[in-house]
């Protein structure tokens, strides 16, 4: 089957939409599929720092086009790029016919999509993947019709888990029986700890608390920071690593800095490559992820994988995989206190740390294989092949100029 994946971010951006990417391009080349891969990029000295910028890499089996986000990154104009990625998805249509086109994120990739299907005639899937089933559509006229006309439309829908799916249909008024849902999944080998019960290697000196992502108080970082400074001031021995860059990298390290942490108690390692990040998660005995919002959270699943114990919270995305005192620890977005508690617990009950990451690693194990997810994935495509794609939704939107995120379009 030929296939074009239309990816909102992919490396060198670290992100979950990158690490999705990668493993089902995997899949797909490996079950003998003929992949196309369009991505956008940030090229300009802001989108490198905050997200990690540049044309994608080479992939083994994948044909790969870069586009870079110019209209974005001159003026929030995501209408610009929009047209651009449909010029290349028919420019390579024509080069060699697709059968599926396959969008990560409703808009901009989505809406992109949906326009290629129409005019080409190839049906499409698009994946609802985070910040587009979460703040899509509450920020403007414009981009609440894209996203309904995409959730209407696309020939399917594919979602993380049942909590997502309620609150992109109590936000947009989608019909619930319109999405697949396909859970996040990880290469559990490659995250593996090495270790005979797969579990992090004992050692001296105080459990090492590890935040890896996004480094964006939407993801719960300035939480984190607030809870650890009640836990020094307890007392209670702590050594905690944030990874990763995003949008509040720097308010993240001048909180740190206001509150008087040293190196030795938080240590912001800064952008890492994927193939270092493995590594990161060994060098860790709990996860901490006080996040208000996932799609499905792949970080999670790679702490899982690694045999971490895991703080998080009650979020939309979260409550699919982690369950409160089973195979996680789980507080309240926001709840600092609460979130100070939980850390408190998981550092100084070692038989509670090494309970709930047994759970979690066997479930990992068990459950969210890429093997299982790409082969469901593959139906998907199989069952949507042959289908004419919507055509009776109106190709222009309306223009609100008042979104938010034309003007932190990085934020989207």
């Amino acid at each position: 089957m030929r296939i074009c994946f239309v990816s909102r971010r992919y490396f060198p951006a670290i992100s979950g939409m990158s690490v999705y990417a990668q493993n089902l391009l995997r899949e797909l080349v490996q079950a003998g599929h003929d992949v196309t891969m369009i991505s956008q990029y940030r090229g300009d000295a802001f989108g490198t720092r905050v997200y990690g910028g540049g044309p994608p890499p080479p992939v083994p089996g994948v044909r790969v086009v870069g586009l870079e986000q110019l209209g974005e990154q001159e003026s929030g104009d995501f209408e610009r790029d929009i047209d651009t990625m449909v010029e290349t998805i028919r420019a390579e249509h024509a080069r060699k016919p697709f059968d599926v086109l396959h969008a990560q994120y409703g808009y901009p990739t989505g809406w992109a999509t949906l326009l290629a299907s129409k005019g080409l005639g190839v049906p499409n899937v698009v994946s609802i993947q985070g910040g587009d089933g979460h703040w899509v559509g509450s920020c403007c006229e414009t981009h609440r019709v894209a996203m309904c006309e995409v959730l209407a439309n696309a020939n399917a829908l594919l979602i993380g888990g049942k909590s997502f799916v309620a609150e992109v249909c109590d936000r947009l008024g989608s019909d619930p029986a319109r999405f697949t849902i396909v859970p996040g999944a990880v290469d559990t080998a490659r995250f593996a700890q090495g270790s005979d019960d797969g579990l992090p290697e004992s050692h001296d000196g105080p459990v090492r608390l590890f935040y890896h992502g996004r480094v964006d108080r939407r993801k719960g970082v300035l939480d984190f920071i607030e809870a650890l400074a009640a836990l020094r001031e307890q007392e209670t021995p702590f050594a905690a690593v944030i990874s990763g860059i995003g949008p509040d990298v720097d308010p993240a390290m001048a909180l740190a800095g206001q509150l008087g942490f040293s190196e030795a108690e938080i240590r912001f390692t800064g952008y890492a490559d994927y193939a270092d990040v493995p590594d990161l998660y060994r060098a860790a005995d709990v996860f901490v992820s006080p996040t208000y919002a996932e799609g499905f959270s792949n970080t999670i699943l790679e702490a899982m994988a690694a045999g971490l114990a895991v703080v998080s919270t009650h979020s939309v995305g979260v409550s699919d995989c982690l369950r409160d005192e089973e195979n996680g620890l789980l507080v309240e977005p926001g709840d600092v206190p609460a979130l100070a508690r939980a850390l408190t617990r998981i550092v100084e009950e070692e038989p509670l740390r090494l309970r709930l990451a047994k759970a979690g690693l066997a479930e990992c194990r068990r459950v969210y294989s890429w093997t299982a997810v790409g082969r469901q994935i593959m139906g998907v495509y199989a069952a949507v092949a042959g289908q004419a794609p919507a055509t009776g939704f109106a190709d222009v939107l309306p223009h609100d100029p008042n979104c938010r995120f034309r003007a932190e379009p990085h934020l989207l």
